[in-house]
């Protein structure tokens, strides 16, 4: 494929057997060969994307300072304000390059119960505490919103996906019940300047969870997929469409018949860095940490033996994830140790003034 295919998920609500079946069959293709596809018919209303978008870019027009009082409080967390020079997802899979040229805020899941699966002893950093900050108002209830209806709209997506391994529909289920997803708004301002030999807005890197679903917004210096045997593609970025892409676990679930495709942001050219300025919306599904990851019986036979030995979404994720985080000058973070750059258990955050650190 030289392009990212266009899936109607309206198809997977037919009544008619025949119709669910080609569209299962035309997924189970998809993932094959590219591993993204551009979804319509997802059920996000426009007004709670909308919301988002407009929320997000206020926070990301606040003073440095201001962000910095929600600053993610430890480099192996997905929570809080990231700023510029503090990722570089390239470093994932053992590249080294200059930090992406981006800043991000990112939330996980709220109100969550107050149990022993979720307590941060077992759990961390699936759980961790969100970081509010005090303005804008509006951010908090819009990035709930907007997690929420992805929320929905990944155990919408895990549905399809069983079908097209010839799976119960409701197979994923059990290991999203209890999931640790997070949802990341990713700023790319404009450039005012040359970037290092080597930067990107964002690193080639393959995500590492089950499946990415990303509201694209188009402008020069975008989002571009490598297909296998295939040069490096532009992702569209169509009005009221989500990006899917496949993740590394997805992947190693089905023994690589379907692809964790590698992707990157790129650069704008010198004359459009005026008009460069994007901001995507990542909700990245991950499944229940204690999840079991080993090849799906209808992906695996005499041919195509298994390739991966059995792992859990925890033992598989939190140290990739650390090897990218943190400030790029200062040192990798402690990756063999991950309890090194972590809080005491149950330990609520304490943020810096003008920040609400909390589950909710």
């Amino acid at each position: 494929m030289n392009a990212i295919p266009i899936l109607d998920l309206k198809r997977f609500e037919s009544t008619d057997p025949a119709i669910v079946a080609s569209a299962a069959r035309e997924l189970d293709d998809i993932c094959r060969e590219i591993g993204f596809l551009v979804i319509s018919n997802h059920g996000v209303p426009e007004q709670t994307q909308n919301a988002l978008y407009d929320t997000g870019r206020a926070f990301f027009d606040l003073p440095l300072e201001a962000k910095m009082t929600v600053r993610r409080p430890f480099n192996d967390q997905n929570r809080g304000y990231i700023p510029y020079g503090e990722e570089t997802l390239a470093r994932m899979h053992g590249g080294d390059t200059p930090p992406d040229f981006k800043e991000v805020f990112a939330i996980g899941p709220f109100d969550r119960p107050d149990d022993r699966y979720h307590s941060q002893e077992r759990s961390y950093p699936n759980f961790a505490p969100n970081l509010w900050p005090s303005a804008p108002p509006a951010l908090e209830p819009a990035m709930k919103a907007y997690f929420l209806a992805v929320e929905d709209l990944s155990r919408r997506l895990a549905r399809c996906f069983a079908l097209a391994l010839a799976l119960p529909a409701d197979w994923f289920a059990d290991k999203l019940d209890r999931h640790g997803s997070q949802l990341r708004l990713l700023h790319y301002p404009a450039p005012a300047h040359d970037l290092e030999a080597g930067q990107l807005r964002c690193g080639v890197h393959t995500d590492l969870g089950m499946m990415t679903i990303l509201r694209n917004e188009a402008a020069a210096g975008g989002l571009q997929v490598r297909p296998r045997e295939s040069d490096w593609i532009d992702a569209p970025a169509i009005d009221n469409t989500f990006i899917v892409n496949i993740g590394d676990l997805l992947m190693r679930w089905t023994n690589d018949r379907w692809v964790s495709t590698p992707h990157r942001v790129t650069v704008p050219a010198t004359d459009a860095r005026s008009r460069s300025r994007r901001m995507s919306i990542g909700y990245f599904t991950r499944p229940n940490y204690d999840a079991p990851i080993a090849c799906i019986s209808t992906c695996t036979d005499a041919s195509h033996p298994a390739r991966y030995a059995l792992t859990t979404v925890k033992e598989y994720n939190d140290t990739r994830f650390a090897r990218g985080a943190g400030p790029h000058r200062s040192g990798p973070v402690n990756v063999s140790n991950p309890a090194v750059n972590r809080p005491a258990a149950n330990r609520d955050f304490a943020a810096p003034g003008g920040a609400r650190a909390g589950t909710a």
